[in-house]
């Protein structure tokens, strides 16, 4: 593609070089550096993934970290992007521009371990916080997230929560990493790099489809008929959620972990959540292959709800996950050392006077 070519929504341009993460297309399968998130759910917390994306190294990952709240909005995404924009300026954050990248990495290291903290508080609600002491028990951070929000730990749930977000922590230059980048290119502070990117994650369109896959659960339950509800929805022209990738045109390989975790810890929607994804698929690949496989979003809804995770907290769950994969490309754009600056293409009008214009409008 030339610089002069345009492509809606920058679809297939590189912007960038990688060695984060390396989603295989073809083959169904998602590695971090190197590694299968096979060998990862299970084996390490998801603390320790995310030192694997910003350090290359299990150890140290992220610490025990306990944040009260700064600000409540109203919203727990809101909660989240302006907590951290507050503990950057609070924490005295300098610019990355003008530090090294151990101190980025620093700073990354402590808004990204306080993000977690302060979506549970978010999550926590009116109700008084659980005492610092009690929320360092917890032996992983799922653990200390879970006695941040409700005081108490069930294996179960933080076995939830652990496995969704190592297979959410990274996935290449989705829109929210590029905000990252963006806003790391400018040489700005940690907390608005990360602040910026939860912005971009807060849209319906990226990240948020979790919390429509359940109502759809429900009411394909409800009507007893998979096969039947497909067929209305698709002659309604509706789209069934949590089907298709803009990357794999094999099955996510996210999807077949949790899905596998869905079973292992026993939730009561597998039953229907297999027969909708079988029906679904077949119905879907007679219309466009490449996109009828369920994607991360489908069985992540179904792993939060084992871990009674409400669908409207979601996105910030998943932000939570993402804080790893954000700090991994800020830090890669801090050692790129180049702002972006994309080109536009004009396609307005051409030279005209002042005069051809009335009130706002052309003559």
């Amino acid at each position: 593609m030339s610089t002069s070519e345009f492509s809606p929504g920058l679809a297939g341009v590189v912007a960038f070089e990688t060695e984060i993460a390396e989603p295989d297309r073809e083959g169904g399968s998602l590695r971090y550096r190197g590694i299968d998130i096979e060998h990862l759910v299970g084996h390490v917390p998801f603390e320790k993934v995310w030192g694997l994306l910003v350090d290359e190294s299990l150890e140290p990952g992220l610490p025990a970290s306990y944040c009260e709240l700064p600000i409540r909005t109203g919203s727990y995404m809101s909660d989240l992007q302006a907590g951290l924009a507050v503990l950057g300026g609070r924490w005295g954050l300098k610019q990355l521009i003008d530090i090294d990248d151990a101190q980025a990495k620093e700073d990354l290291r402590r808004l990204s371990a306080a993000a977690l903290s302060l979506v549970a508080q978010s999550a926590r609600g009116d109700r008084p916080p659980v005492p610092e002491e009690e929320v360092l028990k917890g032996k992983t951070a799922a653990e200390r997230f879970l006695l941040a929000w409700r005081g108490e730990v069930n294996e179960k749930h933080a076995k939830a929560i652990d496995t969704y977000w190592i297979c959410t922590a990274e996935h290449g230059l989705n829109a929210s990493t590029f905000t990252a980048r963006i806003i790391a290119s400018t040489g700005a502070d940690g907390g608005a790099a990360l602040s910026g990117a939860v912005g971009a994650l807060s849209g319906p369109l990226h990240g948020g489809a979790p919390a429509r896959v359940l109502p759809m659960l429900d009411a394909v339950a409800t009507s007893g008929d998979a096969e039947k509800w497909v067929r209305d929805a698709l002659a309604r022209k509706e789209r069934i959620m949590g089907f298709g990738h803009r990357i794999y045109r094999a099955e996510d390989p996210r999807s077949k972990l949790l899905k596998r975790t869905a079973k292992e810890l026993g939730s009561p929607r597998v039953e229907v959540a297999e027969e909708l994804e079988k029906v679904a698929h077949e119905a879907i690949a007679e219309r466009n292959p490449d996109h009828s496989y369920t994607n991360v979003e489908y069985w992540s809804a179904v792993v939060l709800d084992v871990a009674e995770v409400p669908p409207n907290l979601a996105p910030a769950m998943f932000a939570c996950s993402r804080t790893a994969g954000w700090s991994a490309h800020i830090l890669e754009q801090k050692g790129l050392g180049v702002l972006v600056r994309p080109s536009a293409k004009y396609v307005g009008p051409g030279e005209r006077s002042l005069d051809s214009i009335s009130n706002g409008r052309s003559r």
